[in-house]
């Protein structure tokens, strides 16, 4: 069974030497990635670049992305390479990609090293491209888990965002967590279960298990 796992952050480039990124270290998809494959599951572990957890996985192949852009294009290769059986999507990607930069005077920096000296800048972000609205396209018959952190809002705000998710991309699960969550995950799954885990080890431990008893069912 082949599985891919997507984890830590993805990033977009100002010019050739900065970025901006988000705050994921890759561990919660690394920890995932490993108890699949210790399952004797064969895992694609396509990893941020800027990931700084060093967890290793056993078995499994690690595949480095750098951008939104680049993390479809694998994605894309491995949809036309491989019979994927569950795609876990937890990486944490950019909403935003710089559109252009200004100098004070409002003139546009294209330098590939914009100079300090240049003085204050205005960078206007622009909507990142949004991988999870075109998963189901890609994999079509994949068993695919989407994921919402959130930082505002109550617990029902949350949930109703990860069954947003799941209603609107065509997913079959999606584990929420962040501080409107509160402790812990949750894995909201149709038509209105949710399984809560109390940290990440328990979440990975927990995934394998329900991803068999999916296959299970389809198979049944």
């Amino acid at each position: 069974m082949k599985i891919i796992v997507t984890t830590g952050p993805s990033y977009e480039p100002i010019d050739e030497v900065r970025r901006i990124t988000n705050f994921s270290t890759g561990e919660l998809g690394l920890l995932l990635a490993d108890s699949l494959a210790q399952t004797g599951a064969d895992v694609f572990c396509l990893k941020g670049a800027c990931s700084t957890c060093t967890t290793t996985v056993a078995r499994g192949q690690i595949l480095p992305f750098t951008t939104n852009d680049d993390l479809q294009e694998q994605l894309e290769r491995l949809a036309r390479e491989h019979d994927i059986a569950a795609l876990f999507h937890v990486a944490a990607l950019c909403d935003y990609k710089v559109g252009h930069v200004e100098d004070q005077s409002g003139n546009r920096q294209s330098a590939a090293k914009i100079e300090s000296r240049s003085g204050a800048l205005t960078i206007v972000l622009e909507p990142a491209r949004k991988l999870i609205a075109g998963l189901r396209g890609l994999f079509p018959k994949t068993l695919i888990v989407g994921w919402k952190y959130e930082l505002n809002g109550t617990r029902a705000d949350a949930l109703s965002k990860a069954w947003r998710q799941i209603d609107q991309s065509h997913t079959d699960a999606c584990v929420v967590n962040g501080r409107a969550w509160g402790d812990g995950f949750g894995v909201c799954s149709p038509p209105d279960k949710i399984h809560e885990l109390l940290d990440k080890k328990a979440l990975a431990n927990f995934l394998p298990t329900w991803c068999s008893e999916q296959m299970a069912q389809r198979a049944s």
